[in-house]
């Protein structure tokens, strides 16, 4: 099979000795040139035509940022992971990387962890990154090359066979139009590619969604802050971290915090914001299964949970709690996801209701919130 060929673009020839370290230890992933700027960077991508590069951010002669606008302008399908530090500086230039077409980031290891922790965390975070960039590239490749009949019209989407719902939830004030249960609560769970999914996603949004959204974003500290700061800004939309004890209201998005798991909980007829400590979940904390599990104790039947893109399967259990309560699930499908891995394992458990592109969520969302009566009436800021 071939190996994945791989460009290390780094300013310290320190750290591109350790990532290239890290990466020859994988006999798949073949690193096929170093370069200590981003004008080097762009000579070595027309020399060796990697299939992925790792991009530091802050460099001379030329930036990271600077070297990506140029990458997508000529090889937009080139998989570009960048080299971030977890400071405040080093999050804002890692998400207006994103927001220019990157695919994903690791933060550097930090110099107090030692070689072996650093090259050991490489391993765990670069590695897998890189693969499934690569296959989910070449997934997407094939599939449209087999794509010989159009795709299904936008209002036919897939669909799974209507099931039986389970009725703990105040039955008598609940009303169903359509085969469709009205959403009360609202997680959507992201990694890779989430940060631009979800900028999307709520730009298409009305500012007054009769009910809250709550978001479990893969990201560490400081960097949540950041995107939910950078989400409200550009969107308009009440849109900041998730606060423990905050009481959640129509109109709201509220986002984990990095490091916490986000969950929600339901005291007399009203939903309120928890953050917990609980161990990782699919080694990342916040994760989305405790998210998902707590919105369908808490909602039931009401409960709408979303998978956008990212890697792994985190949210496929919580998927299925939720499809057991009697609630929704949606997920993004393959052609719009930069990495069709969480959303993928949903799908492929048969636990999705709906597969549906990006530019068509936002509008399902909508459908489902406006459908019949609130079981759970949420009151808006306002009226608070």
């Amino acid at each position: 099979m071939r190996r994945i060929r791989t460009l290390v673009v780094d300013d310290s020839a320190t750290i591109r000795k350790i990532v290239c370290g890290a990466l020859r230890f994988d006999p798949e992933i073949e690193v096929v040139g170093e370069a200590a700027d981003g004008r080097e960077a762009l000579a070595q991508i027309e020399s060796t035509a990697p299939d992925a590069v790792t991009l530091d951010i802050e460099m001379p002669v030329m930036d990271g940022l600077e070297a990506l606008r140029e990458i997508r302008r000529t090889r937009p399908r080139l998989a570009v992971i960048m080299f971030s530090t977890r400071t405040e500086r080093g999050a804002v230039a890692t998400l207006d990387a994103l927001a220019l077409g990157a695919d994903d980031y690791v933060t550097k290891p930090s110099g107090a962890e030692g070689l072996p922790s650093a090259v050991q965390k490489l391993r765990d975070e670069l590695i897998p990154r890189i693969k499934e960039l690569c296959r989910s590239r070449v997934a997407r490749a094939e599939a449209a090359e087999r794509r010989a009949p159009p795709p299904a019209p936008p209002e036919a989407p897939r669909r799974v066979a209507p099931r039986p719902a389970q009725e703990p939830f105040l039955t008598s004030e609940r009303e169903i139009v359509g085969g469709t249960r009205r959403a009360d609560l609202v997680a959507l769970a992201a990694s890779t590619g989430g940060p631009s999914a979800l900028t999307d996603f709520f730009r298409a949004l009305p500012r007054d969604l009769a009910a809250p959204i709550l978001v479990a974003q893969h990201m560490p500290p400081l960097f949540t802050r950041l995107l939910a700061e950078r989400l409200a800004a550009r969107t308009g939309l009440d849109v900041r971290e998730a606060v423990d004890g905050e009481r959640l209201l129509s109109g709201m998005a509220r986002i984990a915090p990095g490091d916490r798991h986000l969950v929600v909980r339901r005291e007399r007829g009203a939903f309120y914001a928890a953050l917990t400590d609980d161990l990782p979940e699919h080694s990342c904390r916040p994760a989305a299964d405790p998210l998902f599990r707590s919105l369908a104790a808490a909602a039931g039947p009401n409960a709408l949970c979303v998978l956008l893109t990212g890697m792994g399967r985190d949210g496929c259990d919580g998927a299925r709690s939720v499809r057991a309560a009697g609630g929704a699930v949606v997920a993004q499908d393959e052609a719009s996801s930069v990495v069709w891995g969480m959303p993928g394992a949903v799908v492929r458990a048969g636990l999705a209701d709906e597969v549906l592109p990006l530019s068509r969520i936002p509008l399902e969302v909508q459908r489902r919130v406006a459908v019949g009566r609130s079981s759970f009436p949420l009151p808006t800021p306002a009226s608070v």
